[in-house]
């Protein structure tokens, strides 16, 4: 406590700008994102707010001058760096068993082997990392710069799938505000081309569970629009099996509505849109759309693209599904965004393809 003493007001006035810092910053991250909640950026504006509330309460801490909760909370905090290190070091046996998992529960598609995929990739990654720092010394300079460049484009990758990531967590806790007129449920396959599966019963419960609720609040009850088209492989339409689901299940049939051209998310936020321009006569109906969490802040960026405002609710999805989904969103909104991502990493390679012309001209006035 007397290292500390002399530095006490010091660092209770730098807590006090770091509190004003702090304060202004999540009062901008909260304005924009409740403005418009539907843009990446906002997983980098709450990262920048999420540090600077750390900063603060470090310098909070150590303002206290009492070197037992000093070293308690800097214990704590070296913990959990262990466990953010310790998940990241085998995340390739977490993928593995995750895939075990989906294997034993899902059907054996592509789309439910990606933390197979991945987990195989961080493997065989390793394994090559440790061949080639193990021989670096017998091979060409302009080589090793290559290898020592190309982490540079992963680290990329990996910030935006951690800004997704962000992203998509936020969305999660969006204000519902129970005064719709109309949900918009999204559709997904059809088991045996005609029975509504457990993943899409459970977006279909959530809109019927949000409009009960909205009811009870003693507001009017909203139509559901059902949106999905019919597959090659369907005996009919996604919106009339999810229609005929929730009649089933209490659902009033006067208020269903039908969407059944649509072929995927964007299509179904664009028919969606205009059948209820055309049924409400205006185009300032408030409408909520319903999906599983996973999907719903993909989902909100195809409603942005098709001039639909209107946020979505998350449907529960199963935990172990959840890795494989979000991969998959993932590489669907890094799609999405293609042209931004190409320039930059063709911007990184650039500048490794320069390095390694400095080095070839190193090397050979060297000779």
């Amino acid at each position: 406590m007397n290292e500390i003493s002399p530095y006490i007001n010091e660092l209770q006035q730098i807590s006090l700008y770091l509190g004003l810092a702090t304060f202004v910053i999540f009062g901008l991250f909260l304005y924009f994102w409740l403005k418009e909640p539907r843009r990446l950026i906002h997983g980098i504006t709450f990262t920048i707010f999420f540090i600077t509330f750390l900063a603060e309460l470090a310098v909070l801490i150590f303002s206290t001058g009492n070197q037992e909760f000093i070293v308690v909370m800097g214990v704590l905090f070296v913990l959990i760096l262990l466990g953010i290190g310790l998940v990241m070091l085998f995340m390739w046996a977490l993928l593995l068993w995750n895939a075990i998992v989906v294997w034993k529960r899902e059907s054996h598609t592509v789309s439910n082997m990606l933390t197979l995929f991945l987990a195989i990739f961080l493997i065989a990654l390793w394994f090559a990392n440790s061949v080639i720092a193990s021989h670096s010394r017998f091979l060409p300079g302009w080589f090793n710069t290559l290898i020592s460049g190309l982490p540079i484009i992963g680290l990329y990758i990996m910030l935006c799938s951690y800004n997704y990531l962000a992203s998509a967590f936020l969305y999660q806790f969006l204000p519902r505000r129970y005064k719709a007129n109309y949900l918009i449920v999204l559709g997904a396959g059809l088991i045996n081309g005609d029975t509504v599966s457990k993943l899409l019963g459970n977006r279909i419960d959530a809109a019927i569970k949000f409009a009960n609720k909205q009811i009870k609040k003693g507001r009017p009850a909203p139509k559901i629009v059902f949106s999905g088209g019919q597959g090659p492989d369907e005996k009919l339409s996604e919106a009339r099996a999810m229609a005929d689901y929730a009649i089933a299940h209490g659902w009033h049939e006067e208020l269903v509505i039908l969407e059944d051209k649509s072929r995927n998310t964007l299509q179904n936020m664009q028919f969606s849109n205009a059948i209820i321009q055309k049924d409400y006569g205006a185009d300032n109906a408030y409408i909520k759309f319903f999906s599983n969490n996973y999907h719903i802040f993909r989902a909100g960026l195809y409603a942005k693209m098709a001039g639909l405002a209107a946020n979505g609710v998350g449907a529960p999805t199963r935990l172990y599904f959840l890795p494989n989904a979000l991969i998959r969103e993932f590489v669907a909104i890094f799609l999405m965004n293609k042209k931004r991502h190409m320039i930059v990493i063709g911007l990184i390679g650039i500048g490794i393809l320069i390095m390694m012309g400095i080095t070839i001209y190193t090397d050979i006035v060297a000779k």
